[in-house]
C-alpha cells in the first residue's frame, strides 16, 4: 500500500525525466563554456580585449550549473525518449552561449540578440552563413571564436562529451543516434564511449593534417596568403564542412595551392568516418572500394564538377584551368555544404546556379560533417522507387533493400524515405514564409534566390544566392525572415526528427 502511494504518477514520471534531461543539457553547457577559454588566450596574444569570452564562460558556467542542479540525481531516468530532449535543447543552450561574446564584445555588427544568435547557430551547425558586412573589421580573437564554433560542432557536441565525460550517466547510444547524422549508426566499437572517442580522434587527428599542410603551402611560397592564423582559422571551418573564413572573399583570396588542398580535405569531410577508420586504421581498404555510399557520393562530385566546368569553359567564365578549378571547388563545396567560395557565382546563368541548388540538397555521407539529406538517403530512396515499378509489374515480388550486400530492415528503409519527404515539407513551408517576408518587407528577391536561401540553411551549406551571395551577407532581411533561418539551421543540423518528436502530443503522454 506504502509503495503505491509513494511511486510517482504518469504525470510525475515525467517531471522526473524531463527535468533529467535539462540537467543532462546543463551539464554540457557547463563543460561547453570552457571552449571560450581558447580565444580569450588569443586575445591576449593579440593585446585584445578577453573579457568578452571570459564573460561568456562565467554566464554558460552559471547558467549551466543552475540546469544542472534541476536534474541532480535524475540523469538515470534519462532514456531514449528524453534523449531527443537532450539534444534539441543542448543546440539551442550551444548557440545562445556562442553569441554571448558577440554580445559583449560591443561589436555594431552583432549587437542584435537575434543577429548574434544567427551567426552563432550558423557557426555551430556548420551552416557558415553570415550576418556580418565587415567580416575582416573583427579582432583576430573574435574572428577565431568563429571558427572555433563550427569545428566544435562539427563532430557533435554530445559526440564530444560521450568521449571525454565518463561520468555523464545517460543512454550513451541514444544520444549518439540522435545526433549523428545519417539514417542510422552502423557500429565500429562495441561501446559507445569508444565510438565517440575514435570519431573525434580522427576528426582531430585530420584537422591537425590539415593544419599542417596549409602551413606548408604558405611556408614553401606556393600561397604566401596563408598565415598560421588563417592556416589554423580554415582547418576549424573545412574539416566540420563549415565555411567561415576570416576573409571576407572568402578563399578567392587564396592562390591554387590552397583551392585544391581545401578541396581534398572538404571531400574527406563528407565521407563516413565510420569507412575512413576501417580503411585507414583498421587497414581495410577494399571495405571503401566497395562501398557504395561512397561510390555514387564521389560520382555525385564528379558530375556536379564536370557540369559547372562545362559551362565555365562554354560561356568563357573562365580560362581552362581556372574553370577546372573553380568548376571543382564549388561543385565539391556545395555538395559537401561547406560552403567556401573561390568566386562569386552570384553572378552565373542559370543552368550553373540550379546545379549549385540541386547539390544542396545531395550532401555527404552519413557520419561524416556534411549536412543536407545524405546520398545513403538518396541511395534508399532510389531503391525503393525502382522496387515498386517492378512491383507495378510483378504484384507477388518479393525484393529487399540491399546496401553493400546487406539487406537493410524495412524500418530503417521508410525512416528514410519519411524523413526526405519531411526535409522537403519542411523547405516548402520555410521558402514560403521567407518568400512572403521578402516580398513584403524586402530585400526583393527573384524565386531562386528564395529557394537558394532556404536550401543554404536547412542544409546548413552557407551561402545562398543575390544578396545572401557568398561574397554577400545575410544582414539585409528582416527579423522575421532572420529568426525564420535560425530555426531552419537549428532543424538542419538536427535532422528534423528529435525536434519534430518533440513537437507531437503523443511524447508528452506517458
Amino acid at each position: 500500500m506504502s509503495d503505491a502511494r509513494t511511486r510517482p504518477g504518469r504525470r510525475g514520471r515525467l517531471g522526473i525525466e524531463l527535468a533529467g534531461a535539462i540537467g543532462v543539457a546543463g551539464t554540457l553547457l557547463m563543460y561547453l563554456s570552457v571552449s571560450a577559454i581558447v580565444p580569450a588566450a588569443i586575445a591576449l596574444g593579440y593585446g585584445e580585449s578577453p573579457w568578452p569570452f571570459l564573460g561568456a564562460t562565467a554566464i554558460a558556467a552559471a547558467v549551466g550549473r543552475g540546469l544542472a542542479q534541476i536534474g541532480r540525481g535524475r540523469e538515470t531516468h534519462v532514456g531514449f525518449r528524453e534523449g531527443y530532449l537532450v539534444v534539441a535543447v543542448t543546440w539551442l543552450l550551444a548557440a545562445a552561449f556562442g553569441a554571448l561574446p558577440y554580445l559583449l564584445s560591443g561589436d555594431a555588427q552583432l549587437d542584435r540578440p537575434l543577429d548574434a544568435l544567427f551567426e552563432a547557430m550558423s557557426g555551430f551547425t556548420t551552416t557558415g552563413a553570415s550576418i556580418l558586412t565587415d567580416i575582416e573589421g573583427l579582432d583576430r580573437s573574435m574572428a577565431m571564436w568563429r571558427q572555433l564554433t563550427q569545428w566544435l560542432g562539427g563532430m557533435g557536441i554530445i559526440v564530444l562529451a560521450l568521449a571525454v565525460l565518463p561520468r555523464l550517466r545517460v543512454g550513451g547510444r541514444q544520444l549518439l543516434e540522435s545526433e549523428l547524422p545519417g539514417p542510422e549508426v552502423e557500429d565500429f566499437a562495441t561501446r559507445i564511449r569508444s565510438t565517440a572517442r575514435r570519431l573525434w580522434a580522427l576528426y582531430v587527428g585530420l584537422t591537425a593534417a590539415l593544419v599542417v599542410l596549409l602551413l606548408a603551402i604558405g611556408w614553401s611560397g606556393l600561397d604566401e596568403a596563408m598565415t598560421p592564423f588563417h592556416a589554423f582559422a580554415h582547418a576549424f571551418s573545412t574539416m566540420p564542412t563549415g565555411g567561415f573564413s576570416p576573409k571576407a572573399r572568402s578563399i578567392e583570396a587564396f592562390g591554387p595551392a590552397t583551392e585544391w588542398a581545401l578541396t581534398a580535405f572538404m571531400i574527406i569531410a563528407g565521407i563516413n568516418f565510420a569507412l575512413i577508420w576501417r580503411a585507414t586504421v583498421r587497414r581495410q581498404p577494399r571495405v571503401a572500394i566497395r562501398d557504395e555510399e561512397l561510390r555514387v557520393y564521389l560520382l555525385a562530385a564528379v558530375l556536379g564538377s564536370a557540369i559547372l566546368i562545362a559551362v565555365l569553359w562554354k560561356e568563357d567564365i573562365a580560362g581552362h584551368a581556372d574553370a577546372i578549378r573553380h568548376g571543382t571547388f564549388q561543385a565539391v563545396s556545395i555538395m559537401t555544404t561547406t560552403g567556401f567560395a573561390s568566386v562569386d557565382f552570384s553572378g552565373w546563368s542559370t543552368l550553373p546556379l540550379m546545379t549549385l541548388v540541386a547539390l544542396m540538397f545531395v550532401g555527404g555521407s552519413a557520419i561524416s560533417t556534411a549536412g543536407s539529406i545524405k546520398v545513403v538517403r538518396h541511395l534508399l530512396l532510389a531503391r525503393v522507387l525502382r522496387r515498386e515499378v517492378r512491383r507495378s509489374v510483378h504484384r507477388e515480388l518479393v525484393e529487399p533493400i540491399r546496401l553493400n550486400g546487406r539487406v537493410i530492415d524495412e524500418r530503417t528503409v521508410r525512416a528514410a524515405v519519411s524523413f526526405i519527404l519531411l526535409y522537403v515539407g519542411t523547405f516548402v513551408i520555410g521558402s514560403g514564409v521567407i518568400a512572403l517576408d521578402t516580398a513584403l518587407q524586402g530585400p526583393e528577391m527573384r524565386p531562386i534566390n528564395v529557394l537558394a536561401v532556404t536550401a543554404t540553411t536547412l542544409g546548413n551549406v552557407g551561402p545562398g544566392l543575390s544578396p545572401a551571395g557568398p561574397m554577400g551577407s545575410f544582414e539585409s532581411f528582416s527579423d522575421v525572415s532572420t529568426a525564420t533561418m535560425t530555426v531552419l539551421m537549428w532543424l538542419g543540423r538536427l535532422e528534423l526528427i528529435p525536434v519534430f518528436v518533440l513537437l507531437s502530443r503523443r511524447y508528452w503522454r506517458r
